[in-house]
């Protein structure tokens, strides 16, 4: 039940609308209580003539018309300019970056603070009365509204600076790599993790089976560790957050039979339409990929995107340095009740470069700067086993280089690239 309530929370953070209904249910509750302040009297008379509006019932409609008018026509405005820039950010950088731009709050704020402003104009336009109606103005309501229509118009110039930055890919690429620094720091510790139990453990395991289908999005490891404590077994689940769940396909295995099983399983996993997951690694990896296999496309053919992307991959795993990976091995009470497959070392390389590697054909920049880049990791690596790792990814794209790369002169120099490569590693295994 936990995965599905962080399923829940993670939706509506990826929901646009929230932040901006929010604010237009703010506007409309200030607009009620600044009109019941102005129908109660108790506002001094000096404030009224010096400070707030003093103007007739006409001449408030007017200003909260052109008010409620103007709002409602730049947010049109906003949400032109964001389709726009969501159209082109899908087609230079992935539709799967499109979730950042939708979630992101300064976005949903601009719209919002139009919209409440317009909502608030309108339910304070409602209460205004000339002298032949009963005159009654909210001189209050009214000074509020027109300082709104003045932080409309700063907002109008914040969202123009902030979207012209968001849709610049050097920005989108710096934002990524943050999400890849920040999952680095969840996931990645200094302690020894605990080591998986031996795959005889599951000779003899029983399977579950789910009839759902898609993409396997939050896992509640801590209550199915629990619930495995609780009926003494083992339960190892054959796919992690990210993973598509095939209909009828073994989710899960468990060193014996127990009743509730299936439902406990299904209770701590949640799936999805989309391969979306905060709680992964890899999935934040593949953004950055995303945009270098974009560039590296006929249509776009921007290198120098690659290469920025190459980089802020190499940076995430020369973070890793030092680290361990998690294991996704729970315990309870000394005893191994859940195994999560996860990701190792040689795989998260694999993911940041490996659709990079395919892509670059014909490209000796690109194969040039992989290797470099490589030779940085291996520099900040001391692990021997990711060392035979990177030593092992070298070797592929040197025949990928070896292949497609057709000019005489630039083979040598990513020779030349090569064999510094090989000396770092070299270097370090001797010291």
């Amino acid at each position: 039940m936990r995965a599905r309530i962080w399923k829940i929370i993670s939706d509506l953070s990826d929901m646009f609308w929230l932040l901006p209904a929010a604010l237009v249910l703010a506007g409309i509750i200030f607009a009620v209580a600044a009109v019941a302040i102005d129908r109660s009297g108790i506002l001094p008379k000096w404030l009224l003539e010096a400070w707030l509006y003093n103007g007739g019932g006409t001449g408030a409609r007017t200003l909260l018309g052109a008010i409620a008018s103007s709002t409602i026509g730049v947010a049109g405005t906003v949400f032109s300019i964001m389709v726009a820039a969501l159209s082109l950010a899908a087609g230079q950088m992935g539709p799967r970056l499109l979730r950042n731009f939708t979630r992101d709050r300064g976005n949903q704020i601009a719209l919002g603070i139009f919209l409440g402003t317009f909502a608030y104009a309108l339910i304070v336009l409602r209460t205004v009365r000339t002298t032949g109606e009963g005159e009654f103005v909210p001189h209050l309501s009214l000074t509020v509204a027109i300082g709104l229509a003045l932080v409309c118009v700063g907002t109008l110039v914040y969202f123009i600076h902030h979207m012209s930055g968001r849709i610049n890919v050097s920005t989108v690429i710096d934002l990524v790599s943050e999400d890849v620094r920040a999952a680095i720091g969840r996931f990645a510790d200094r302690d020894e993790p605990i080591e998986p139990p031996p795959n005889e453990l599951w000779r003899n395991a029983h399977e579950i089976r789910d009839r759902r289908y898609g993409y396997l999005q939050h896992v509640d490891d801590v209550g199915l560790a629990d619930y495995a404590h609780e009926e003494n077994i083992c339960i190892r689940l054959l796919v992690r957050p990210g993973h598509y769940v095939f209909p009828g396909a073994p989710l899960a295995v468990s060193t014996r039979c127990v009743d509730g099983i299936d439902e406990a399983i299904k209770n701590a996993t949640a799936l999805g339409t989309t391969q979306l997951s905060d709680s992964e690694l890899e999935f934040s990896i593949r953004q950055l990929v995303e945009v270098a296999v974009r560039a590296l496309s006929p249509g776009i053919n921007d290198p120098y995107t690659a290469i920025a992307a190459i980089d802020r991959l190499g940076s995430g795993l020369c973070e890793i340095a030092g680290r361990h990976l998690p294991t996704n091995v729970f315990c309870r009470e000394g005893r191994v009740v859940l195994v999560i497959p996860a990701v190792d070392y040689e795989g998260l390389v694999a993911a940041s470069f490996d659709m990079i590697r395919q892509n670059a054909g014909g490209q000796p920049a690109i194969f040039m700067h992989l290797i470099d880049v490589l030779t940085k990791i291996a520099d900040c690596e001391a692990h021997p086993a990711r060392k035979a790792a990177l030593k092992r990814y070298g070797k592929l794209i040197l025949l990928d280089a070896d292949r497609t790369i057709a000019n005489p002169s630039d083979l040598d120099r990513f020779h030349e690239r090569y064999s510094l490569f090989q000396g770092v590693l070299d270097g370090a295994a001797q010291s």
